[in-house]
């Protein structure tokens, strides 16, 4: 078990940082690269434990990947056809998008093949992948726990014979989700008809940017996504790019910058695909507007050094989130809502019960560590709302959830006076922080960088 000490910044954060390669497009480098025809060579990939996992499973069926002196990864794609059964149950981890694009890939698979994970992915909701895969012949099950009314891990994927194969599909998803619409795409280059996918809202479209550049016949209108196989030869072009650094790694420390008066604080070379970018639009409507320089693209996604500093203004008024913002935002509003906590103002997050099936239940958790920083909150079904202001030392968990640990030392470095039961000689406890290397290893070497006072203590 590992635990944070942090004490209020002393002075202004400064500094500019590249953060780790984006999770999301990681994940997708490694999965399209093993099932393309011939060798991909991906720098930048995130080190992160979810990342690791998803390598580990392609490694597990028969994929080499190598990495060179400069840290690049070669994936040596097998093709559609290349893969072969893992000797024993793949292991996901922590990772959501691990298991969930990995059932899409496998449901049109010859050979078996079983998805675990650790306690905390086992609980969380596998049903929306498994049930539009078994409209579409796959033959997928989860474990059926009655009071959710919902699947969960081990999933269990029975081999697909070759004279029947997956069919197909036209799903209207009742949430918008790249993990759900990635899995489908992934089944979908295995099914011997068409899969159309429309969302309510258009979610992060990194698989679709990917499978069109390696030959993939996609086309994308609005919130509907065709995967056309007729008249397609049935391979994928291997990839040769860098992976952009994460927004939302980076959406951490840019708000570090703006809850410390006098900061300046950059990320460089970010993805700005707009589909991203919802956290710096609530930046720039709370008053602090992040400032870009435009770097070109990477691997097909646009890229920008983004900056906060005193010219960008500083947060004056609090946050509202919701409706197409809220998924734009989603892996950011833990960051968010520590930045609303330091404004004296209402804030409300709505549409946000995605957050209730993550690591964690993160509405619970961020209510009970705004509550714990000293802040009255109230709590909705789908979000939270609540005044923001001074924030006081004090003693909290992560609940094992990477981005409640990050979010708790953000509010950290603005809460000062007297401690709450728990803090240590008035700095703020964070505890069960090992989660953090899931998403952003070194998270705290870089904020210690930038000149924050946060130390790493290991219990025994």
């Amino acid at each position: 078990m590992k635990r944070w000490i942090v004490r209020a910044a002393s002075g202004p954060l400064k500094g500019a940082v590249r953060v780790q390669g984006d999770k999301s497009i990681s994940h997708r480098a490694l999965i399209l690269g093993s099932i393309a025809k011939g060798v991909s060579r991906v720098r930048g990939l995130s080190r992160g434990e979810d990342n690791a996992a998803t390598r580990r499973a392609f490694e597990a069926m028969g994929v080499r990947i190598e990495e060179e002196p400069d840290g690049a990864l070669l994936v040596h794609g097998v093709g559609l056809d290349g893969l072969r059964a893992s000797a024993s149950p793949i292991d996901c981890g922590n990772s959501g998008t691990t298991m969930r694009l990995l059932a899409g890939l496998l449901a049109g698979q010859s050979f078996a093949s079983t998805l675990v994970g650790d306690a905390s992915l086992t609980r969380r909701p596998m049903g929306r992948v498994c049930k539009p895969l078994r409209s579409r012949g796959a033959r997928i099950d989860g474990q059926f726990v009655a009071e959710k009314n919902d699947e969960t891990a081990p999933i269990e994927i029975r081999p697909m014979p070759a004279d029947i194969g997956l069919s197909e599909l036209e799903y209207d998803s009742p949430v918008a989700s790249a993990q759900v619409k990635s899995a489908l795409l992934l089944s979908g280059l295995y099914a011997s008809g068409s899969t159309v996918i429309t969302e309510p809202v258009v979610s992060r479209d990194h698989t679709e940017r990917m499978l069109s550049a390696m030959g993939a016949p996609l086309k994308v209108m609005g919130p509907v996504v065709m995967l056309d196989p007729h008249e397609w030869d049935h391979w994928l072009a291997p990839v040769d790019f860098t992976v952009p650094a994460d927004p939302s790694s980076a959406a951490f420390l840019l708000v570090a910058g703006a809850v410390v008066e006098g900061s300046r604080v950059g990320a460089r070379g970010v993805c700005i695909n707009r589909t991203r970018t919802g956290a710096l639009d609530v930046l720039r409507d709370m008053g602090c507007a992040v400032l870009w320089s435009p770097k070109g693209d990477e691997g097909g996604e646009p890229v920008a050094d983004l900056f906060v500093s005193e010219k960008s203004g500083a947060l004056r008024s609090g946050a509202r989130v919701g409706s197409e913002l809220a998924v734009r935002a989603i892996d950011e509003v833990p960051a968010l809502v520590a930045a609303a906590a330091t404004v004296p103002a209402v804030s409300e997050f709505r549409d946000l019960r995605e957050l209730r099936v993550k690591e964690s239940d993160r509405i619970e958790a961020l209510a009970r560590v705004l509550r714990a920083f000293g802040r009255e909150v109230e709590v909705l079904d789908d979000g939270l709302r609540f005044e923001g202001g001074a924030l006081r030392p004090t003693w909290v968990s992560s609940e094992g959830d990477h981005r409640i640990a990050m979010a708790s030392a953000l509010m950290a470095l603005a809460a000062r006076g007297e401690p709450a039961f728990g803090s240590v000689r008035g700095a703020t406890v964070i505890e069960d922080t090992e989660c953090v290397a899931t998403s952003f290893p070194g998270f705290v070497t870089v904020l210690r960088g930038l000149g924050a006072d946060i130390t790493e203590e290991e219990l025994a």
